[in-house]
């Protein structure tokens, strides 16, 4: 017997998928950078804050389902 998953199922996945990807790709970036770049460790910098921001989407999004 297959069990078939709920959307919000699915979409807290995809959620958690995201944000893994934006950490795994932040240090990525930042740890690629040579020490001289400051851009490319910027970078790096500025993809790891969607992380929290992915997330607080999410939760938002959630949050607001439940309520109504």
């Amino acid at each position: 017997m297959k069990r078939k998953l709920q959307p919000e199922t699915i979409f807290k996945i995809a959620l958690i998928l995201a944000a893994a990807a934006s950490f795994v790709f932040s240090i990525s970036l930042y740890f690629s950078a040579d020490k001289t770049d400051i851009a490319g460790r910027l970078n790096g910098i500025y993809v790891g804050i969607w992380v929290p921001s992915i997330l607080a989407l999410g939760a938002l999004v959630i949050g607001g389902k439940k309520q109504s």
